[in-house]
C-alpha cells in the first residue's frame, strides 16, 4: 500500500477504457476475424497499455510496449529473474565451464537447447533459428534496433540440431548477453528468411508473429488491439492459465490505474508513471493492488550534441557534422543541469515511486557511482552562461550570442506526469534566460523506430528529450555501448544506433572495448563507474529520478513477478487468476 506523502488536488479523468467481453477488432492479416469475446471472464486476462503497441517484433522497435506485448509470444534462450539467476527458457540448461558451455579461452559459449520445441506453427525449432536470428539481427540492410549488441561476436553455428555455439571476435567475459532476456528474443527463420534486409518491415510476422512462447497471436490492431489464444505447440499447454489474452491500448496511465485498481475492468496495468498520492488514492479501490521493483529504470533528460535546425543537403538535420551552437559547450550544459530541480520533480512527483539519480547506471549496486553528485543552482547556472558569452544583449528575456537566441525545444512522450516534470524544467531554464517550447509526442510514434519518422528519439530533431532507460541485464556492456561513436543514428546508417544524443568521444569508446575484454570483475567494475562517470559529469544524459517500475494487477491474478532484467510479461506462462 502506498503511503500518502503529501496533499494534492484531484485528477480529472480524461476518460475510461472498457475491456468489456464484446469489444470489435479488426485484424492486420488474413486470418479468420474474431469479432465477439466467447470466453468467460475467468478464462480471459485483461492487459492494459497507455502505450499501445504498434509492431510485434521487438528488434525492430526501440519501445517498451513493443517488447513486452511480444514477450508473451517469442523467447529468448534463458532470462535473469529479479535474483540475477539466468533461468532456462529455451535453453537446456545454463552453460557452464563444469559443462563445457563456457570456453576456457573465453572466446565462445555453447548452448544446448531444449529437445521436441516447436513454434506456435507446429515447425520444429532448432539451432538454426537462433543461428537465423543473428544473421538477422547483424544485417546492416535490416536496421535491427539491437544489432549494435552483437557486434562482438564472430559467428553463430548450428552444431548439431539442439546446439548453438556462438563464437567471439575476441576474449568475452559477457558471454551471457546474446539471446537472453528482451533483447534477445528468438525468431523463425522459415518464417523471416525472405525479409532478411531492406524489406524487414514488411513481414507479416511483425504483426502476426510466430513464437515458441505460451501464447500466439490471433489478431493484432496497431495503437489499439492485440488478441492472443494458447499457443497449442507450447512445451507446457497444459499448464496455461487462460483461453484468452487481451492486450487493449490507448488512453492514459491514470486511467489504466484506474481500470485495474478501482473499476475491475482490467487485470494488469503497464508503466504506471503516475504521481504518487493518485495511485495512493486509486490502491483503495480494492479492485487490485500494486506492485513496484525498484530496478534499472532512470528517467533522464538528454541533450543534443548537433543542430536540430540545421539542415545538410539531403535534408537531414541533427547531423553529427553540424554540432549544436550551444549545448556544445560544456559550461551552458552544466548550467542547463544546475537549473533543474531534482527534489522538486522526485519528492512532489514521484514520492515513494522514485528518487533523484545522480546516475545512469543503478544497478547492480556495485556498478552505481559514488563520484557523481547533482545540484540546484540557480545563481550559479547564469554565471556560467554569463562565462559562456551568452547573454540577453536586446532585453528580450532569452539570452543571445552572436545572433542565436538560445531557445530549446524539450520533447518527451505524452503523459500527465512527465509534462508536469517538463513544466518544472522549463520554470527552472527559463529563470537563467532559456527559452523553452515544450513538445509532447505518443508513445507509439516516440518510441516506434521508424526510420521514417521525425519524431522518434532516434531522430531526435529537437535540443532535449526525455525518457525512461536502464540495462536489462546484470552485465550493463550493452547498455554502456549506447554512448560510443559508432552508435549514432544518421540517416547514412538507416537512424540505428542508441547514442541519440550524438555525443562521441574516443576515450569512452577505449574504456567500454577494454571493459569487454577484461576478465577481473572488480577491474571491469572501475572500467564501468568510470563510462557512467564520463557521461554524467560530461553532462551527456541528465539524470532525473530512479525510477520504480509501477504495475497494478487484479486481486485474482496469481504468479506474477517482477525483474529489472526483463519485461513484465516475461514469466506470463505463470499467470493464473485465484
Amino acid at each position: 500500500m502506498l503511503k500518502k506523502l503529501f496533499d494534492y488536488q484531484s485528477c480529472r479523468w480524461l476518460f475510461s477504457l472498457c475491456l468489456g467481453t464484446s469489444l470489435l477488432l479488426t485484424s492486420c492479416n488474413s486470418q479468420p476475424k474474431t469479432t465477439t469475446n466467447t470466453q468467460s471472464d475467468s478464462d480471459t486476462l485483461k492487459l492494459l497499455y497507455w502505450q499501445a503497441p504498434t509492431i510485434l517484433n521487438p528488434h525492430l522497435s526501440t519501445g517498451l510496449k513493443d517488447t513486452e506485448a511480444s514477450r508473451i509470444t517469442l523467447e529468448p534462450l534463458a532470462s535473469y529473474d529479479k535474483n540475477g539467476e539466468l533461468i532456462p527458457f529455451l535453453a537446456a540448461e545454463i552453460p557452464t565451464r563444469e559443462n563445457g558451455g563456457i570456453a576456457e579461452d573465453g572466446k565462445s559459449v555453447t548452448w544446448k537447447l531444449k529437445p521436441d520445441l516447436q513454434w506456435s506453427d507446429g515447425t520444429p525449432f532448432t539451432a538454426d533459428d537462433v543461428v537465423f536470428t543473428y544473421q538477422f539481427l547483424s544485417n546492416p540492410k535490416v536496421g535491427a534496433t539491437s544489432a549494435g549488441d552483437y557486434e562482438i561476436i564472430e559467428k553463430v553455428e548450428a552444431l548439431d540440431y539442439n546446439t548453438v555455439k556462438i563464437t567471439f571476435k575476441r576474449v568475452n567475459p559477457a558471454w551471457n548477453r546474446f539471446f537472453i532476456g528482451s533483447s534477445g528474443l528468438i525468431l523463425p527463420g522459415h518464417i523471416y528468411e525472405k525479409y532478411n534486409g531492406e524489406n524487414a518491415r514488411q513481414a507479416p510476422a511483425n504483426l502476426l508473429p510466430i513464437g515458441t512462447g505460451p501464447y500466439k497471436v490471433v489478431e493484432f490492431k496497431p495503437g489499439d488491439v492485440v488478441i492472443y489464444e494458447p499457443n497449442p505447440y507450447f512445451r507446457n499447454a497444459d499448464q496455461l492459465g487462460f483461453k484468452r489474452i487481451e492486450l487493449k491500448g490507448g488512453g492514459d496511465a491514470t486511467s489504466a490505474a484506474r481500470a485495474v485498481l478501482q473499476t475491475g475492468d482490467a487485470d494488469y496495468a503497464f508503466n504506471l508513471q503516475v504521481e504518487a498520492p493518485i495511485l495512493q488514492q486509486l490502491e483503495t479501490g480494492g479492485q487490485g493492488k500494486l506492485v513496484s521493483i525498484l530496478g534499472t529504470l532512470s528517467e533522464r533528460i538528454l541533450l543534443n550534441f548537433s543542430d536540430p535546425n540545421q539542415e545538410t543537403a539531403e535534408g537531414e538535420r541533427s547531423n553529427i557534422n553540424n554540432p549544436h551552437p550551444f549545448l556544445s559547450d560544456k559550461r551552458v550544459r552544466e548550467a542547463f543541469s544546475l537549473a533543474i530541480d531534482r527534489d522538486t520533480i522526485s519528492q512532489q512527483l514521484y514520492g515513494i515511486t522514485g528518487k533523484p539519480a545522480a546516475n545512469i547506471l543503478l544497478l547492480p549496486e556495485e556498478y552505481n557511482s559514488p563520484n557523481t553528485s547533482y545540484s540546484f543552482n540557480l545563481e550559479k547556472a547564469q554565471q556560467l552562461l554569463d562565462e559562456a558569452g551568452w547573454k540577453d544583449t536586446n532585453n528580450n528575456g532569452t539570452r543571445d550570442k552572436n545572433g542565436v537566441e538560445m531557445q530549446v525545444v524539450f520533447q518527451t512522450s505524452v503523459n500527465p506526469l512527465r509534462q508536469k516534470t517538463q513544466e518544472i524544467v522549463k520554470q527552472g531554464l527559463e529563470t537563467i534566460g532559456v527559452g523553452v517550447e515544450l513538445k509532447s509526442i505518443d508513445a507509439s510514434i516516440f518510441f516506434s523506430g521508424d526510420p521514417s519518422n521525425n519524431d522518434t528519439v532516434e531522430r531526435f530533431y529537437a535540443d532535449l528529450q526525455m525518457f525512461t532507460t536502464g540495462n536489462y541485464s546484470p552485465d550493463p556492456t550493452n547498455y554502456m555501448e549506447g554512448y560510443k561513436c559508432d552508435e549514432i543514428p544518421q540517416k547514412a546508417n538507416n537512424w540505428v544506433g542508441d547514442n541519440y544524443t550524438r555525443y562521441c568521444n574516443p576515450e569512452y569508446d577505449k574504456i567500454w572495448e577494454a571493459a569487454t575484454q577484461e576478465l577481473d570483475p572488480k577491474k571491469r567494475q572501475e572500467l564501468f563507474i568510470k563510462m557512467n562517470d564520463i557521461v554524467v559529469n560530461d553532462v551527456v544524459i541528465i539524470p532525473l529520478v530512479h525510477r520504480a517500475d509501477v504495475t497494478a494487477i487484479s486481486n485474482r491474478l496469481q504468479g506474477f513477478e517482477l525483474t529489472p532484467w526483463d519485461r513484465n510479461t516475461w514469466n506470463i506462462k505463470d499467470w493464473k487468476f485465484e
